[in-house]
Order: C-alpha cells, then structure tokens, then sequence
C-alpha cells in the first residue's frame, strides 16, 4: 500500500481517542451504585484538575485525554441514572434491587442481587439486570423454579427468598 496519501503526526499532536460506548439499555441503579458513579466521576474531576496543573508535559497531555473521554463517559451514566428505590419494589417477586437466594438441583445454594450495568460483580453475586440470569429470575416469587440456560448446561434453580435493600 502506498503511504503517499497517509496523514504524517507532529510528535506532539495526540490522536483523538475513540469514545467509549454507552449501553442502549435504561442506566437502572441502586443508591450505592449511583454513589459510586458519583464517587468515580469526582476522582475523574480531580485526575483532571491535577493533570492540567502540569500541561507541558507531554504523558500528562496523554493521560489527560484518557481522564477526559472517562470523565464523558461517566457524566454520561450519572446523567441518565434512573434510580430505583428499593422500597418501591414489589416484595413477592423479583425485580431490580433484590437479593434472590436460590437453591439448586445439587442443592446448592447462590445468592444473587439484581443491580445496574455499572455496578455488576459476578464474582461477588452481582448481576445485570439486563443479563440473562437476572431475565430469567426477574417476575418469579419464593416457591417458583426457574431454569437457568448456560453454556455448561441448564440447571433449575428454587427461589427460596427475595429480599430489598436492607431488609
């Protein structure tokens, strides 16, 4: 290929950073998940404040582009933020903000709390509402078996208890 028509950078021109994408889905969170949301956006702002102390230097030039399309993309999220009070939710069945112990066919037993994109963990039991474990738990009550469809197999699991929030 013939680099006649390639576009030659000054050594202190920094490409533009593609934006990082946002979800096409609602942004439901919890209150700790707005705080943290909240909490990482003022960390973002302060990175900002002490990079531009130092303008000149050329790493912080770079690291400052990458602060600024994460504090974007952050404002973002806080932004469109739909908190959900978990209060508000139904105590009979499972929705967003539960904490759903299930037990399974090897009688085992899982936590799961159902929570926003942002503050999902698996490993520590956090789950999307938009994934499809949470789909198929949300709408169930104590008593109902739903089946859980895995790349390592199906596996039915028993709603033992919803709880919210704090309770």
């Amino acid at each position: 290929m013939s680099r006649a028509f390639v576009k030659e950078t000054d050594g202190d021109q920094i490409d533009e950073l593609p934006e990082r994408p946002q979800s096409p889905h609602p942004n439901y969170v919890t209150p700790s998940g707005l705080a943290a949301l909240q909490a990482q956006l003022h960390e973002l702002q302060e990175q900002r404040r002490r990079l531009m102390e130092d303008p000149d230097e050329l790493l912080n030039k770079e690291t400052l582009k990458l602060v600024e399309r994460d504090l974007r993309y952050v404002q973002e999220r806080v932004d469109r933020a739909i908190l959900i009070d978990p209060a508000s939710q139904p105590r009979d069945q499972v929705a967003f903000g539960a904490t759903v112990k299930t037990i399974d066919e090897n009688d085992q037993e899982r936590d799961f709390v159902i929570v926003g994109e942002d503050e999902a963990d698996a490993a520590a039991g956090k789950i999307s509402w938009v994934s499809p474990l949470a789909r198929t738990l949300m709408g169930a009550s104590v008593g109902d078996t739903v089946t859980w469809k895995r790349p390592a197999g199906d596996l039915e699991l028993e709603i033992v208890s919803i709880r919210y929030g704090e309770e």
